[in-house]
């Protein structure tokens, strides 16, 4: 069944909406395609409502994100089109269209929080062990993980270091993280071994004409690139036998959740990550409680287990006798 054309009043508003977006903003062809989609099926949905575009209000605005819900809408494309409406309506006040902003005060559906996937610490051992570090390529694999482990660096970070970058004798490298911000971040003793390993008879044997002072090498001898690092992890987890799906951020998230699990402060933790906000390194305190939970929540049925166990075995015996 063909859809309903948008009555002339509500088809005029789009219209000069999405002109104001494209030539005032510069968006491109495709961003207003997807503007114009969320939209119409928004003004299809009042009109089919019995609703105006002229008298909306908070309350039909949360009515029609419920409806999107209903339907079975993503949570994302919800959030979307939550945004494309409030700034419709922003934009409409700005032009006269509205006296005041009828959705000034209305929210916009917040993001469901997950927490990051961490893994375990005979996981990471696990992991850390399954490089053959008898080859050039292995002896840096095993150094790249324990350095993605030991200072939670992001990949990024990682493939951008230069040999001039580490200092031994600071125990530690700098670093270029996000915006561009410089940071210092401390190895431990595993972390720095195998560092000075790869850097004595690892690196020497990829070297080549292209390899400048980049830190890791591939096997033609030029910078490793962050999918290199990525196939390479996914390779060494699959045979430590881990899960499939692994990929280095969760080096950094396990970095973390191990770093609190173990009693340090979270501003440290937070200088460590190289975080502008302490709120971004709490998600790891949720982390780490819940891992602890999981645990008590494991030695409980354990305890439960045997308990039962226990009871078992003396009604078996009170039988026999």
């Amino acid at each position: 069944m063909a859809t309903a054309p948008l009555s002339e009043r509500h088809r005029t508003a789009l219209d000069r909406y999405l002109d104001a977006l494209e030539h005032g903003r510069g968006l491109s062809p495709h961003t207003i395609r997807n503007y114009r989609s969320d939209l119409e099926q928004f003004l299809r949905w009042l009109e089919n409502d019995g609703r105006e575009l002229a008298s909306l209000n908070r309350a039909g605005y949360r009515s029609y994100l419920a409806s999107l819900q209903a339907d079975g809408a993503a949570e994302a494309s919800v959030r979307r089109r939550a945004s494309t409406i409030k700034a419709l309506s922003r934009q409409l006040t700005h032009t006269g269209f509205f006296e005041r902003d009828p959705l000034a005060l209305a929210s916009t559906p917040k993001a469901a929080s997950r927490l990051p996937t961490v893994l375990s610490q005979q996981q990471v051992e696990a992991l850390l062990a399954a490089p053959d570090t008898a080859t050039p390529g292995g002896l840096r694999d095993r150094a790249i993980l324990e350095v993605l482990y030991g200072a939670g660096l992001r990949v990024s970070e990682l493939i951008g270091l230069r040999t001039t970058d580490y200092d031994d004798d600071a125990i530690g490298l700098r670093v270029v993280g996000k915006g561009n911000k410089e940071r210092f971040a401390l190895l431990g003793g595993a972390a720095r071994r195998w560092l000075r390993g790869y850097l004595l008879d690892g690196r020497p044997q990829l070297l080549s004409e292209q390899s400048a002072s980049w830190l890791w090498l591939n096997r033609f001898g030029g910078p490793l690139s962050a999918r290199a690092v990525q196939i390479s992890m996914q390779r060494h987890a699959q045979c430590a036998g881990l899960p499939p799906g692994m990929h280095p951020h969760l080096l950094r998230h396990s970095f973390a959740t191990h770093m609190l699990d173990g009693g340090a402060d979270v501003r440290i933790v937070q200088e460590l990550l190289g975080h502008a906000s302490v709120a971004t390194t709490q998600i790891y305190t949720h982390v780490s409680d819940a891992a602890r939970r999981d645990t008590i929540e494991q030695a409980l049925d354990t305890l439960a287990e045997r308990g039962r166990e226990r009871r078992r075995r003396d009604r078996t015996e009170g039988l026999s006798t």
